[in-house]
């Protein structure tokens, strides 16, 4: 009986543990930080930027179709702020041909900013949420597309 007991021991422990290990293995080559710089009386700029780990690319907004998941913004409508132009891209853009693809892929390796001005109106204090979508490939494998959520606070 004693085997059989510390056999079950065993059992039930690797059991807990495995979602551990799974989890650790979880790939995330990418760290978002956000900030908003305040310009005059009432417009800023909101900084989304992107560090990637060494190996790694993220893709320009302007990936061309059939090619990796382009990196997408979408801000949720906020009745105080209204959104100034495109979100703008700031860093060392890599352009080259992707055999995985069969395309011309636009990349970012080491950083990018990623900045949208916006004007909130009034004297108040708000923020800015919304999404991030992008996908990350290194030379061996692409990770699926990801979305996380934002908010940056406007003051």
């Amino acid at each position: 009986m004693p085997l059989k007991r510390s056999l079950f021991q065993v059992l039930v422990l690797i059991l807990l543990l495995a979602p551990a290990g799974i989890m650790a293995q979880v790939k995330n080559p990418v760290k978002w930080i956000y900030s908003a710089k305040k310009l005059s009386t009432g417009k800023y700029e909101l900084h989304m930027t992107a560090t990637v780990e060494k190996g790694w690319h993220l893709y320009s907004q302007n990936t061309p179709d059939g090619g990796p998941v382009p990196t997408k913004f979408t801000f949720t409508k906020n009745p105080l702020v209204t959104i100034d132009g495109a979100v703008k891209e700031v860093g060392k853009l890599e352009t080259h041909f992707e055999k995985l693809f069969d395309v011309d892929v636009k990349q970012y390796s080491d950083k990018v900013d990623f900045v949208q001005t916006v004007a909130v109106k009034g004297n108040v204090k708000t923020n800015m949420a919304g999404k991030v979508e992008y996908m990350l490939c290194n030379d061996k494998e692409c990770l699926p597309p990801k979305k996380i959520d934002f908010s940056i606070p406007l003051q």
